[in-house]
């Protein structure tokens, strides 16, 4: 089955579960490195090559919702099988495995890796959950609300979105961050760094400022279960 990815980690998660005729990639499709290298790209998530995907003749496409341009998706539909995604929750990634993994004929390999999540999450050691905001932008900052996958990961890694009850990903000011216990600055989209730790820190004293690793949080997929040491390692400074 020729494939093509506009989803970076679900381009991961195929190649994690045995996929071997991935024809398609979009240029931020980095993982894993040994392998996407030789996988054509066919754009960005936003605006994918149409013309080189008709080339390539893919028997599937893989999309998702919030990640691609529901335009092209519509466009791509025409002519090709699309498996658009939408994942907000852990349930939701426990789905999209089990989906691959019927899809690829690779169901044990997949349910190996929702059993690897599962069991991350499960021994983490949480006594209570901790407030925070969780930054994916600077000028404006924006954070992320309770139906983002994002949000599910911080509700499993301990910590409580003082955000919340908002949608998708709004923009705050440094006044509504006030009173969180920690702020976390992302790593993507935008790429906050140690100076921006320390221009928040004075503005926000009573939070810890840190900055996390966004792949960690919001690529979906099998990625989590690679991340048992980060997220043992973050509640484990976390006190």
């Amino acid at each position: 089955m020729r494939i093509i990815s506009l989803v970076p980690s679900i381009t991961e998660t195929l190649f994690d579960l045995g996929a071997d005729e991935i024809v398609g990639r979009t240029k931020f499709c980095i993982h894993p490195k040994d392998k996407v290298s030789d996988v054509e790209i066919i754009g960005g998530t936003k605006n994918v090559n149409i013309q080189k995907i008709i080339n390539l003749e893919p028997d599937l496409i893989i999309a998702n919702k919030e990640e691609n341009v529901k335009e092209q998706i519509v466009e791509l539909q025409q002519s090709f099988k699309v498996l658009l995604t939408d994942i907000s929750t852990l349930e939701d990634n426990y789905y999209l495995l089990k989906t691959l993994g019927n899809l690829l004929g690779k169901q044990e390999i997949a349910q190996k890796y929702n059993s690897k999540i599962n069991e991350i999450f499960n021994g983490l050691q949480i006594s209570e959950k901790k407030s925070c905001v969780y930054l994916i932008w600077k000028n404006p900052y924006m954070t992320v609300g309770g139906d983002t996958f994002i949000h599910a990961v911080l509700q499993q890694a301990g910590f409580e979105n003082i955000f919340k009850d908002q949608r998708r990903y709004p923009e705050i000011s440094v006044e509504q961050m006030k009173g969180a216990e920690y702020i976390f600055l992302s790593s993507e989209p935008f790429p906050f760094k140690e100076k921006h730790v320390d221009e928040l820190q004075k503005l926000l004293p009573g939070s810890r400022i840190i900055l996390v690793d966004g792949e960690a949080f919001s690529w979906y997929g099998t990625h989590l279960a690679k991340c048992e040491d980060y997220f043992k390692k973050l509640a484990g400074n976390i006190t």
